[in-house]
C-alpha cells in the first residue's frame, strides 16, 4: 500500500472524525441497540436490525479512516519547494480566455473540496499544474477540451 499525503489540517480533520465515530457516535449507537432491544423478540424487530447495521457502517468508517490515518504522511511544508506547485500549495490561476482568476490548493484526494477550492493532485488541473512555477502558462486538459492558465502566484 502506498502513502498518502495530507495537509496537517487533512490529517486533523480525519482524527476528529475518528474520535467522533469512537466515542459519541459509538454510544449513540450502542444505546439505540439496547432501546431496540426492549421492544421485545429481535428476530422481528425492525429497529434492533436498524441500530445494527448503523453501527456496522459505524465500524466500517472508523476501520476505513484508521487505515488512512496509518496511511498518512503530514506534509511538511518547510521540506518543500515554495516556488513550484506541489501537493500543499496554494495557487493563483487566472484563465486566458476568461481572464477569471481562481485559487485552488493541491491536496490529495482524501480532502479535496472543489466548494472549498482544494483541488486533488491526480484531478487533470491538479496533474497539469504539479512542479509549474510562477508567471508559467499552462495548457491542461480537461474532459470539456483544453484550459489555459497563468500562474500568477504560489504559496504555502
Amino acid at each position: 500500500m502506498s502513502d498518502i499525503y495530507l495537509t496537517p489540517e487533512g490529517y486533523e480533520k480525519i482524527r476528529k472524525e475518528l474520535e467522533r465515530l469512537k466515542g459519541p457516535k459509538r454510544r449513540e449507537l450502542s444505546k439505540a441497540i439496547g432501546k431496540a432491544r426492549d421492544y421485545g423478540d429481535i428476530s422481528e424487530n425492525a429497529e434492533y436490525d436498524a441500530a445494527k447495521d448503523a453501527q456496522g457502517h459505524n465500524e466500517a468508517r472508523i476501520a476505513k479512516l484508521e487505515e488512512k490515518l496509518a496511511r498518512g504522511q503530514i506534509i511538511d511544508d518547510s521540506k518543500i519547494a515554495k516556488d513550484e506547485a506541489l501537493i500543499g500549495a496554494t495557487v493563483k490561476l487566472k484563465d486566458m480566455a476568461t481572464k477569471e482568476e481562481v485559487d485552488y490548493t493541491l491536496v490529495s484526494e482524501l480532502e479535496a473540496d472543489i466548494m472549498e477550492g482544494k483541488i486533488s493532485v491526480t484531478s487533470p488541473i491538479g496533474q497539469g499544474l504539479l512542479g509549474h512555477k510562477k508567471n508559467e502558462v499552462v495548457e491542461i486538459s480537461v474532459p470539456a477540451g483544453k484550459i489555459k492558465y497563468k500562474i500568477l502566484k504560489i504559496s504555502r
